[in-house]
C-alpha cells in the first residue's frame, strides 16, 4: 500500500504536535535541529543550502515525493540508515497520509 490523498488538517495538526520542533514549512523559513522543509517535493535528499546533513542522507539521493515520503516517514532510520532524525516514525498509513496531504499544500 502506498500514499492516497488524506486529510490536511490532521496531517496539520500532527505536523504541530511531531514535526515543527525541528522543522518549519514556509518559504524562507529557517532550518533547526532538522532542515527546513519549504519546496521538499521534487528535492532530492541533502539538499538545502547550509543544513549539516549526515553523508547518509547525502547519499541516499532520494527524491522526495508522496511515495518516497511515504515509505520514509515509516521508520525514518531504516529507510535512511545513519540518518539523524531522531524521530521514530509514523507506523499508521492514514497518519503517514494525513501528514504528506498537508506538506503538499503548506511547503509549495
Amino acid at each position: 500500500m502506498g500514499f492516497s490523498e488524506g486529510n490536511s488538517a490532521k496531517g496539520a495538526k500532527l505536523f504541530k504536535t511531531r514535526c515543527e520542533q525541528c522543522h518549519t514549512v514556509q518559504e524562507g523559513g529557517a532550518s533547526k535541529t532538522g532542515p527546513a522543509l519549504h519546496g521538499i517535493f521534487g528535492r532530492k535528499s541533502g539538499q538545502v543550502e547550509g543544513y549539516a546533513y549526515t553523508d547518509a542522507n547525502k547519499q541516499k539521493g532520494v527524491e522526495w515525493n508522496e511515495e518516497t515520503l511515504f515509505e520514509y516517514l515509516e521508520n525514518p532510520k531504516k529507510y535512511i540508515p545513519g540518518t539523524k532524525m531522531a524521530f521514530g516514525g509514523l507506523k499508521k498509513a492514514n497518519d503517514r497520509n494525513d501528514l504528506i496531504t498537508y506538506l503538499k499544500e503548506a511547503t509549495a
